[in-house]
């Protein structure tokens, strides 16, 4: 029988209880604290932490993280995962790595296979995301959290922190990194998937969306570099209806029906761009 998967031991360490800030030890599948605080962890392997209601509309659907695994599956975002790792890598990190809104953990598991020495924490608010995303790495624990709380993680734990199209928490990145740390932001730049626009509604981007990043994070962090990533692909009919689905557009429903008039393939731009931050003293 194979038995169900659970959390690495670096990530125990770096998690703390949501109820009163201990550390957690792990007894056979449940983490506990001291105080008897105790969280069961899913057969899947990840554990959740939440002990409040979110808004409707916020965690990931089923269907937008089936969307997701299918197009990231076909590999069209296969650049910028291989881009994140590098850049990674080149941090030196070694200890923990925290991913603030990792999904499926794609990006994540793709860090830690150029960080052999390292651990990853994937944080989302979203338990079906999570299921995926504790199976994506032998060396990734998974926590269901809202990213606009703080986080239920021991300060200056981390050695580099992801966050790829997700909610950005300055003070939590910052208190979770270790001095020196490094934060990796990947944000779409204008005009990526732009030619979506044609069969469903998709979000244009800010063109100060850059500088409105840099100055969210100024108090905590220095810009150490930059880089984009664009390339022209041809989705096929199924892509195009994912790429869609697992975005905020699948919070509504009522806003697919264009997308069954997808028959043939589109060619579409990929636009991301990659920020470094350094965390100041």
């Amino acid at each position: 029988m194979t038995r169900p998967a659970t959390l690495p031991g670096a990530v125990v360490a770096a998690l703390r209880c949501p109820l009163c800030a201990s550390a957690f030890a792990l007894d056979g599948r449940s983490l506990r604290c001291p105080s008897r605080h105790s969280f069961d962890l899913a057969k899947q392997g990840y554990v959740n932490l939440l002990h409040a209601g979110i808004p409707a509309g916020t965690a990931d659907t089923a269907e937008m993280v089936a969307a997701r695994v299918a197009f990231l599956g076909a590999g069209h975002y296969d650049g910028l995962r291989d881009l994140l790792a590098q850049v990674a890598a080149g941090t030196g990190g070694d200890g923990l790595v925290v991913d603030a809104g990792a999904g499926t953990g794609y990006y994540l598991a793709g860090v830690l296979d150029r960080l052999p020495d390292a651990a990853g924490l994937a944080l989302d608010v979203s338990a079906v995301a999570l299921r995926r995303a504790a199976k994506a790495h032998a060396r990734l624990g998974a926590a269901v959290w809202n990213l606009w709380e703080p986080w239920p993680v021991a300060a200056e734990t981390a050695s580099v922190v992801l966050n790829v199209f997700a909610p950005r928490n300055a003070a939590e990145f910052r208190r979770v990194l270790r001095p020196g740390g490094t934060l990796l932001v990947v944000s779409p730049e204008r005009g990526h998937l732009a030619e979506l626009a044609a069969v469903a509604p998709v979000l244009d981007v800010d063109p100060r969306k850059e500088e409105r990043l840099d100055a969210a994070l100024s108090e905590h962090f220095e810009l150490v570099s930059r880089q984009s990533l664009r390339d022209r692909v041809t989705l096929e009919p199924d892509d195009v209806r994912n790429a869609v689905r697992m975005g905020p557009t699948g919070h509504h429903p009522e806003r697919l029906a264009a997308l069954d008039g997808v028959t043939g393939p589109a060619a579409v731009t990929l636009a991301f761009s990659l920020s470094e931050y350094r965390r100041t003293a």
